[in-house]
């Protein structure tokens, strides 16, 4: 068998810098956001709050559904989002609505959060509030926010921003980002979700490495 040259060796030799320096760059991207302070949309159940898979303008709620909302910091959506700390029996929310032909009955649970959500010292926060929205059969969650806790907000990507004109300002903003913040220390969301310029730099650094460490190992095998 023929012994491998000390030139077929050296690529072999060279991947562990190669995966080392690319480490070192990744773990000196800047840290991820901690949140966003946004409205999160639930599903009521009798087992607890399910977090709503479909936006409001989407999902369309059941006769004696109950949908719940949570003004909070929490991460990018999903079921890590801070629930509505109460619950919401559509019993209870709907007793004193009576049933009408033609139409569907959605219980409501508000919870506005706190003020450390607000990201504001002293902020005035709404209390939780119930409603029940007597709507069409076919009306969205949406339609049934807006049937109940009116001004809603919305920004021009459509995203629900504010309901029952809370908060006046803002919407989704990103809370404990890099850079440049605002007065309660929020960036804006735009922009979430592009490359990072880290990760960028780094898988460059190891195509510059591994290309240079091929090159070496031709040269040596020329005659």
């Amino acid at each position: 068998m023929t012994r491998p040259t000390r030139a077929h060796r050296r690529p072999a030799a060279l991947l562990p810098l190669v995966v080392g320096v690319l480490l070192v760059v990744v773990g000196a991207a800047p840290a991820q956001a901690s949140g966003y302070r946004y409205w999160s949309f639930w599903r009521g159940a009798d087992a607890g709050w399910t977090y709503q898979q479909q936006g409001p303008s989407v999902a369309v709620p059941a006769d004696g559904a109950v949908d719940g909302w949570r003004y909070a910091v929490s991460p990018d959506g999903g079921q890590d989002a801070a629930k509505p700390r109460t619950g919401g029996s559509f019993a209870d929310v709907c007793a004193t609505t009576p049933a009408q032909e033609g139409r569907k009955r959605v219980a409501v649970v508000l919870d506005f959060g706190t003020a450390e959500d607000a990201g504001a010292a002293g902020a005035a926060v709404p209390g939780p509030r119930t409603a029940c929205a007597s709507v069409a059969p076919r009306a969205t969650s949406a339609e049934v926010l807006a049937a109940v806790a009116p001004p809603l907000r919305y920004d021009t990507n459509g995203l629900l921003c504010a309901i029952a004109g809370y908060p006046r300002t803002g919407c989704a903003d990103q809370v404990g980002a890099a850079g440049a913040a605002g007065p309660d220390g929020a960036t804006s969301s735009a922009g979430h979700g592009g490359p990072d310029i880290g990760l960028i730099a780094g898988g460059a650094l190891v195509a510059v490495l591994a290309g240079g460490a091929v090159w070496q190992a031709r040269r040596r095998r020329t005659p």
